[in-house]
């Protein structure tokens, strides 16, 4: 799925391929009075800078400036600690005493994606001097603003995902596709970096490959902020595990090359992430793999956690008589306001009907993957990788028996839809048809809306006619008009006639 590359050469490139040549593993050190050491020279550095700082001066795009910036600041990933501080301390002070133009405009390059080097601070006080200011500076200082933000993903959000995003200033758009293995923490595999104007071919491309290679997708878009969120979180995931290679292998991925290596891109990409809102819910947390994510749930935040290993009941015979009815309140966790159903449903409901009937429940669309975490292990879709067992031998009341008693339902390992599920009450089987629905509140969040952040973020998108992405969220959920969302709306009878549909007996 991955999407067309930027079709036109890069000359910052070389910049990046000067400084692997000059960067070896191991402490930042130079033979200037601030170091000590033979094996990084920053001085050496701020040679080759200037050597390419001259070309510098008459390019036209301020993304190529980004670009050459990106290829020394990526560098970090060789050196190790202290590459940053040997920027701050040597290379952009060195730079400032050459004042030459190629200097200055070199420093102008390093602001635009590191505000923390001092280059900024540098540059302006070179400004004074006359020197002739790079031809992109203008565009430069022009602020970047927010673009169009989708993404697309297998349906059961384990396999793989592509993040597409744009950024315009000065007239220019510049597209990002961020791909990523969602079975390997959500990490970013590569970054392409393309004409904002091809963004509709783009995703034209994505959906082409994948009906060729018969993976079925879905696409949402997304507002700034949960672009952000999830570009930040595959970016960082990636950094984690690149900090477990060796200096060669890293290398190995600064090859020559026509266009900008992942590490480069991801500098820049962070750069223009960041002018984005900030994102209301924490930054995600980097597990090994999901295998831990579900291990973690399930030993240390699923209610009632039996000791591994437990038994479970056995099913109940025709002999032990008709089962009881279970009144069960199902509630989204995180949502605020909450969002929940009260169901009954019979005890020896099938935890593939139960699935079923939570679907029914909260509107979901059933297309993605889901589990059961009890006390006797996690049940979905049989998956010894994942260490689920199935699901459809299994009754509720042989992992909730009676009152109090407590599992959890995770539908869309993505997006993380979490239901707490409580055996309220323990009812007498009555006429009635079963299994219904008799109270709630809210309505449930659309599928593939980013999580239950990325929900909120929705709700405040569409109550703000003004906001930029308000148009384009309206336009997502197929809406005529805004106050057709209606967030705070729950009609339990109508829940009930859905399920009475579904369950025909």
């Amino acid at each position: 799925m991955s999407p067309v590359s930027r079709g036109r050469k890069k000359r910052s490139r070389s910049t990046g391929q000067r400084v692997v040549r000059q960067v070896q593993a191991g402490p930042v050190t130079c033979d200037c009075p601030d170091c000590s050491g033979e094996q990084l020279q920053p001085l050496a550095l701020v040679a080759d800078l200037l050597d390419d700082g001259g070309p510098l001066l008459d390019i036209e795009e301020a993304v190529e400036a980004e670009l050459f910036a990106a290829g020394l600041l990526a560098m970090g990933d060789l050196a190790g600690a202290g590459f940053a501080e040997a920027v701050a301390a040597v290379i952009v002070p060195e730079l400032e005493r050459t004042a030459t133009p190629a200097a200055l405009a070199v420093l102008h390059a390093i602001a635009l994606v590191d505000d923390g080097t001092a280059a900024a601070g540098a540059a302006a006080r070179l400004e004074p001097a006359g020197l002739r200011a790079p031809r992109w500076l203008a565009e430069a200082r022009t602020p970047v603003t927010p673009g169009v933000y989708r993404r697309f993903a297998e349906p059961s959000g384990q396999v793989s995902s592509v993040l597409l995003g744009t950024f315009e200033r000065a007239g220019r758009i510049d597209g990002f596709a961020v791909n990523i293995d969602d079975s390997d923490c959500h990490a970013a595999v590569d970054i392409v970096l393309f004409p904002g104007e091809a963004f509709e071919q783009v995703v034209a491309t994505i959906e082409d490959n994948a009906r060729e290679h018969g993976l079925p997708i879905t696409g949402a878009h997304l507002d700034p902020a949960e672009f952000r969120w999830q570009t930040e979180r595959a970016l960082s995931a990636r950094a984690a595990h690149d900090a477990d290679l060796g200096p060669d292998e890293i290398a190995a991925e600064y090859e020559d090359g026509d266009e900008p290596g992942y590490h480069q891109l991801a500098v820049l990409l962070r750069a223009r992430v960041h002018i984005l809102p900030e994102p209301s819910r924490p930054p995600a947390e980097h597990l090994d793999d999901e295998i831990e994510l579900f291990t973690r749930i399930a030993t240390k935040t699923s209610p009632r956690r039996r000791a591994p290993g437990a038994k479970l009941p056995a099913k109940r015979k025709k002999s032990d008589g008709p089962a009881p009815v279970f009144q069960l309140k199902v509630g989204l966790r995180d949502a605020k306001p909450p969002i929940w159903r009260r169901l009954e449903v019979p005890a020896d409901t099938g935890l593939a009907d139960l699935h079923t009937i939570i679907q029914v429940a909260f509107d979901w669309d059933d297309s993605h993957l889901h589990a059961f975490e009890t006390g006797y292990g996690t049940f979905g879709v049989a998956d010894p990788e994942l260490d689920h067992q199935a699901e459809r031998p299994v009754t509720l009341e042989q992992v909730a028996a009676g009152a109090g008693g407590r599992i959890r339902y995770t539908y869309d390992f993505g997006d993380g839809w979490e239901h707490d599920i409580l055996v309220e009450k323990v009812l007498e089987r009555g006429s009635e048809t079963y299994p219904r629905c008799t109270g709630g509140r809210r309505a449930a969040p659309p599928d593939d809306c980013g999580g239950i952040w990325g929900y909120q973020r929705l709700v405040e998108i569409l109550a703000d006619p003004a906001h930029p992405a308000h148009a384009e969220m309206r336009e997502w959920l197929g809406l005529d008009h805004a106050d057709e969302f209606q967030p705070a709306r729950f009609d339990a009878a109508e829940v009930s006639r859905s399920l009475a549909a579904r369950f025909k007996r």
